[in-house]
């Protein structure tokens, strides 16, 4: 059942045809993702959270700003940060004018690589994706200070070169920004023109979504199939708009979701360590149960697009071998250790299959359909062992 009073469906309809006319986005999916984000920041507080939405791009001019432009025009209480520290943004959220949406322009200028981990922001906004989200810090002077509890939960739109920590990514849907082609038309935004007629349109959500608070507060969308976790956290403000609406917004909305959730999967940079369980897996422990430490760096730092040559400007080497294996757990509840390995030229210290097999199961996507170690069990190899 949605609200009567007005057409949300309709409403919608024109929040992403209004897009549509300045942005030239990867898919359709992400023109649904974005006019529902839009709605939600309308809503913020009949939700658990608020999923972060992520303009990337690869290069510059792109859209990517652009796209912040056009949300700014339609979401409440607008807050364009550009290098705002993470005390300004949470003092911000906590303020007598309400709660501010945070449209975060360059984002790759605070987490870039050469910007070093601004761990205060990467909280902030990590804090600020739930709605219970608090900042805490200390006030006062000298002996007197106490600490307070800053409120963080907030709307964040981004837009940025390159990606974003992991503990934001996983918060957000991205949109992957590219440039125009030769043949895509956009309309010239004109911020004294087209501005106004995106205020028509932020006051018409605030309409519907005054009419629509009783049909979306504590409303569980269902899900698609294989949408869970994270994901689900993310998506469910959005399906529960989409359900307020109604119309085709229901299946739309679930279709976009499947559709970035599974870009978002297939382009998700795992931490390092994860691509290193994957790459011992997937091209290097195959077909063997055990295999010396210096064969396993041959063949790690010899692999292609593969990080292991360069780390820090120098190899990996078996010290760090051993320090990021040691983060896991074998299926005996002990840490990754190397072993001794009996081998034609003596015994070498290695790692044995057997014991990773439980970090690959829970840590690593499924192995590829022709690989090995989907296909057969691992068996010993003494031309592996011939050192």
């Amino acid at each position: 059942m949605t609200p009567k009073s007005i057409d949300g469906a309709a409403l919608l309809d024109e929040v992403e045809a209004f897009h549509r006319r300045f942005n030239v986005f990867p898919t359709d999916a992400a023109y649904v993702a974005v006019a529902l984000w839009d709605a939600h920041a309308h809503l913020l507080d009949c939700f658990d959270s608020t999923p972060r939405l992520a303009f990337l791009s690869p290069e510059p001019g792109s859209g990517k700003s652009r796209a912040l432009e056009i949300v700014e025009t339609l979401v409440p209480h607008p807050m364009v940060a550009v290098n705002a520290s993470a005390a300004a943004l949470f003092r911000a959220v906590s303020g007598a004018d309400g709660r501010p949406t945070i449209l975060f322009d360059e984002i790759d200028t605070i987490f870039g690589p050469k910007a070093g981990d601004n761990e205060d922001l990467r909280g902030f906004l990590n804090a600020g994706h739930r709605r219970t989200g608090v900042t805490y810090r200390c006030i006062g002077d000298g002996g007197n200070q106490t600490v307070q509890a800053f409120p963080s939960y907030c709307a964040v739109a981004v837009a940025g070169l390159g990606s974003l920590p992991d503990t934001i990514l996983t918060r957000s849907i991205v949109i992957r920004m590219r440039r125009r082609a030769r043949n895509e038309r956009v309309e010239p935004f004109r911020a004294r023109i087209h501005e106004a007629e995106g205020h028509k349109l932020r006051d018409r959500l605030a309409e519907w979504a005054a009419h629509a608070r009783g049909f979306v507060l504590g409303a569980w969308p269902e899900m698609p199939d294989g949408v869970t976790d994270r994901p689900a956290d993310v998506w469910e403000p959005l399906l529960a708009i989409a359900d307020a609406v109604g119309g085709q917004w229901p299946e739309r909305a679930r279709e976009a979701c499947v559709t970035l959730v599974k870009a978002a999967q297939t382009t998700d940079k795992h931490s390092l360590g994860i691509r290193l369980l994957t790459d011992l897996r997937d091209h290097v422990l195959i077909g063997v149960d055990k295999l010396p430490t210096i064969a396993i760096l041959d063949r790690l730092n010899a692999l292609d697009d593969a990080p292991w040559a360069d780390l820090d400007g120098k190899p990996l080497d078996n010290r760090r071998l051993a320090r990021m294996l040691g983060e896991y757990m074998t299926a005996d509840n002990t840490p990754v250790r190397s072993r001794n390995i009996r081998t034609a030229g003596g015994v070498l210290k290695g790692f044995h299959a057997e014991d990773l097999a439980d970090a690959w199961a829970r840590y690593c996507p499924p192995p590829p359909q022709d690989s090995a170690t989907s296909a057969t069990p691992l068996q010993p190899s003494s031309e592996a062992l011939n050192l």
